[in-house]
């Protein structure tokens, strides 16, 4: 349980290995006999249902190991990824997602990425460079001059848009969605707090930072609304 990368690599090596064998020897023989299968495909669908029998008996086991359902989840999204831009693999087919996209599962994935996503806030928020430009050197790269804890949050929220992209359902995503929203409230929450307590010095290093933040979050976001 503690290493799904094992069978997940190992079957990624398995289509890779078979893949000239596949197209040069088995391919020709399914296009004269006038079939549509590909045969590289039809191998790797084979070996992806056999990752779902797997995920499907191991999921349950882990389920409330914080650590060992995080770790699983990473490594099917490497998985998934490399299956589909690597190997030519169809979104028509199964694939893992749809286990994660059940019920149980998705509901602790998505308890498990706030769990970490506020961890990651809370450190973000309480390092000593919180509220420095990492490029304040740079002029011409700072104009906005973002503190690192909004660039670190607006990443944050880029990763778990990374990683929820390809679940199979509108639905789910749009509760992946209702997550970001939460974070971006927290984190506004979170700013006013601190600004609260710089009334006092408005023109102060701290106060205008957060001032920065806010602009550079409401800029990026309403970049971002053209993304579907």
């Amino acid at each position: 349980l503690t290493k799904p990368e094992w069978y997940l690599t190992q079957v990624l090596m398995w289509i890779g290995n078979h893949a000239k064998f596949l197209d040069e020897k088995i391919q020709p023989i399914l296009d004269k006999a006038g079939s549509s299968v590909n045969a590289g495909l039809e191998f790797s669908r084979g070996l992806v249902m056999l990752i779902l029998e797997k995920l499907a008996a191991d999921i349950p086991c882990l389920l409330y190991d914080d650590t060992l359902f995080c770790h699983l989840v990473d490594e099917v999204l490497l998985f998934e990824r490399e299956l589909y831009s690597v190997h030519g693999y169809l979104s028509s087919f199964p694939s893992c997602m749809h286990i994660l996209s059940e019920e149980s599962c998705f509901q602790r994935w998505l308890t498990v990425e706030k769990k970490f996503a506020l961890q990651k806030m809370d450190s973000m928020l309480s390092s000593e460079a919180a509220w420095i430009s990492q490029y304040k050197d740079i002029t011409d790269v700072d104009e906005m001059k973002v503190p690192d804890c909004a660039e670190t949050f607006m990443t944050l929220l880029l990763v778990i848009t990374d990683r929820y992209k390809n679940l199979p359902t509108a639905s789910r995503k749009l509760q992946f969605l209702g997550l970001q929203k939460e974070l971006v409230d927290d984190f506004r929450i979170r700013l006013t707090q601190v600004m609260k307590e710089e009334t006092r010095a408005s023109l102060g290093f701290r106060y205008c930072a957060i001032l920065n933040a806010v602009n550079y979050i409401a800029t990026v976001l309403a970049d971002w609304a053209d993304n579907v």
